[in-house]
């Protein structure tokens, strides 16, 4: 505890300045926080970037007060690479100097649901980073013990920061919510960004068939290299999320379930890898397979989704909801990256000076592939 300085530099996001990254962000100097029961500071080697910080930023659909009012100031971030600083009372399993990653949940550990059900249905479970303050964004950051794993050796910092939150995600929406199966047929949506292209690699793992919908021959080229074989342009399809006077398909998607059928040899898909919402959701509960699931983890066109019910229950199909990971699916996953069947999709690191550009990019530019990642120290 004794090393542990008294300030950090950290990018602090405020309510009075919320709006896009690149002014709601600002780099200030703030107190350097110190470890409870059961909690872990961490010094930051490097930081992820993912699409919360965005919402975080502009305040919507919650701002900073709703999130965490016991705290002025939001330090956001939700993947750290990092070595352990300080421990507090009552960790058991990680010691001053331990090099580590983080996962995003956090729970209360002493209820019913952390202690058999599952963390996830705990009443005070959150997502460290956008639920909470003192993220990855910062010098040094508090988690709970149990959000910590060991760091892969065979990555340097920045790799390591950036699959965490991305990979988790996309393992617990294809493995536990929807428990895919050898030659499951899975659309996914946005297949060369973070997510999409975890999705990729864990279909692939398990012999399943992604068919990957990509917006530009160079995405489509990201995404041949993890190893998918199917392809829809985006670009093909530019009517497909215009608003419609019903919820009744459209023709533009009924194109693109025909598609769709043409690479598939006429199946529509077991699974549906949504997170990209408005624009998108009318369509995957259309082209969905009988009994199949719809699974979707966030919306970054919209939350206000829209459609024709009758294709859910008519044809017995499933919206599943699916939010982050466990310690339980975090570890499982990780261990793929460890022993190399899942490769950290980097494109691009960016340094502490440039956090902010880097979740402008995020939200402005989209060419990019892959993931982001931010060195800190």
């Amino acid at each position: 505890m004794s090393a542990l300085p008294d300030t950090m530099q950290a990018w602090v996001v405020r309510e009075e300045r919320h709006g896009d990254p690149i002014t709601a962000m600002q780099l200030e100097t703030v107190r350097v926080p110190r470890p409870g029961v059961g909690e872990v500071i961490v010094r930051v080697k490097a930081a992820g970037v993912n699409y919360n910080h965005i919402w975080a930023c502009r305040g919507k659909p919650v701002k900073i007060s709703g999130l965490h009012p016991d705290e002025p100031l939001h330090i956001g971030g939700s993947d750290a690479s990092g070595v352990v600083a300080a421990v507090g009372s009552g960790v058991k399993y990680w010691k001053v100097g331990d090099e580590v990653i983080t996962h995003p949940n956090q729970s209360c550990g002493q209820c019913a649901a952390c202690n058999g059900l599952e963390p996830l249905s705990c009443l005070q479970q959150k997502a460290w980073g956008f639920e909470t303050s003192w993220g990855s964004f910062g010098q040094y950051t508090r988690v709970q013990a149990q959000q910590l794993l060991p760091k892969p050796k065979n990555l340097g910092w920045d790799e390591a920061a950036c699959f965490g939150l991305k990979l988790f995600t996309a393992y617990r929406m294809l493995f536990v919510s929807c428990d895919i199966k050898p030659d499951d047929r899975v659309l996914v949506w946005g297949a060369s960004g973070g997510l999409g292209s975890y999705a990729i690699q864990l279909c692939r793992a398990v012999n399943a068939t992604p068919i990957c919908v990509v917006s530009s021959p160079e995405k489509e080229a990201y995404c041949r290299a993890l190893g998918a074989e199917h392809f829809i342009h985006r670009t093909d399809f530019p009517y497909l999320s215009t608003p419609a006077t019903s919820a009744a398909p459209t023709e533009e998607m009924r194109q693109f379930r025909r598609k769709l059928r043409e690479l598939t040899g006429g199946e529509d898909p077991e699974i549906v890898f949504e997170h990209v919402g408005a624009a998108t959701f009318p369509t995957s509960v259309f082209v969905a397979r009988r009994l199949g699931k719809i699974v979707i983890c966030g919306a970054t066109t919209g939350c206000d989704l829209h459609f024709d019910a009758r294709y859910l229950w008519m044809h017995q199909k499933q919206i599943v909801g699916s939010h982050g990971c466990n310690q339980h699916d975090a570890t499982r996953a990780a261990n793929l990256v460890t022993k190399g069947v899942i490769k950290p999709t980097l494109s691009r690191t960016f340094a502490f000076a440039d956090a902010a550009v880097a979740h402008q990019q995020l939200l402005e530019d989209r060419s990019s592939l892959g993931s982001f990642a931010i060195m800190v120290d």
